[in-house]
């Protein structure tokens, strides 16, 4: 059976075909419209699966936000602006004429990297650190969403009662300070305005202000983590997503885990799939695998 994947972000949306064996086949990306209104995601959504969705079975969406009865709930307006109850299970269904299942990216994304682990654990974290900070719970073998579908929601954690209002309006939680956004935020004087790709790149130059904007992020992120552990006594913790996949981004987070007491230690990798894993995790919901 080929499921039609679709994956939703705060910058890009794409779509995959993908068979039973968790192979990609054909896909296609272009950028979330700008205005993100819902007229405008739903006619980005019909353009970009206009060419695939003729050898389909199935539609699995993995999205970013709270995924709530096939809604999308916008947690934080700043990386999916205004879409506060999108119907995007039935939007999908009307355009495809093929049965959807929608789930938060993360959480798929969990999903993927639990499936590759072939049984190891039962009891995984995934995180990912790119425009926001997502996460997903893998807890006794089974994905945990919850009752309204924020499960996994670690990005809006407390990380410092003093830090920046965070775009879901809490202040000072971990995506404020460790995500993309939020690093490029907290730069200043001739930093100021960059985005994270580049203060990455400044930072493996050597630049004094951008090395400490990233290291920041790991130690923010290395606390969660530790957190994490007390909460859910996970095996291992999977990272994925932009700046969580960077080079050198692991080593800090694990530099700095390894600061605190060995019982909130815990094994540390990078996400198998890359920046797929949640186009596999959604398909493998979708034909099955999971809830």
């Amino acid at each position: 059976m080929t499921t039609l994947a679709i994956d939703i972000g705060g910058t890009k949306l794409a779509a995959a075909l993908v068979d039973d064996d968790l192979e990609i086949r054909e896909r296609a990306e272009r950028p979330t419209p700008a205005s993100k209104t819902p007229d405008a995601l739903r006619e980005a959504l019909a353009e970009l699966i206009a060419p695939l969705q003729s050898q389909a079975q199935l539609v699995a969406v993995a999205s970013t936000g709270i995924i709530h009865e096939g809604s999308l709930l916008a947690i934080n307006p700043q990386n999916l602006g205004g879409l506060l109850h999108f119907p995007l299970v039935e939007t999908l269904k009307t355009l495809s004429g093929l049965p959807t299942l929608a789930v938060n990216d993360a959480q798929a994304a969990a999903w993927a990297e639990y499936h590759a682990l072939a049984g190891e654990i039962r009891d995984m974290v995934f995180i990912t650190v790119s425009t926001g900070v997502g996460g997903g719970v893998v807890s006794g073998g089974q994905l945990l969403t919850g009752s309204g579908g924020l499960a996994g929601h670690l990005g809006h954690t407390l990380a410092d009662p003093n830090g920046p209002r965070c775009g879901c309006g809490r202040v000072g939680c971990v995506e404020a300070i460790a995500s993309g956004r939020g690093i490029a935020a907290a730069a200043q004087g001739e930093l100021a305005g960059c985005d994270a790709r580049a203060i990455f790149t400044r930072a493996a130059e050597g630049e004094t202000q951008a090395a400490q904007l990233v290291a920041h992020s790991a130690k923010v992120l290395a606390r969660l983590i530790a957190d994490l552990k007390a909460i859910t006594d996970c095996q291992r913790v999977v990272l994925g997503g932009s700046v969580g996949l960077a080079e050198g981004y692991l080593a800090q987070v694990r530099d700095f885990l390894a600061q605190h007491p060995p019982v909130y230690q815990v094994a540390l990798s990078a996400a198998h799939y890359r920046h797929d894993a949640g186009l596999l995790g959604a398909a493998l919901l979708a034909q099955g695998e999971s809830l």
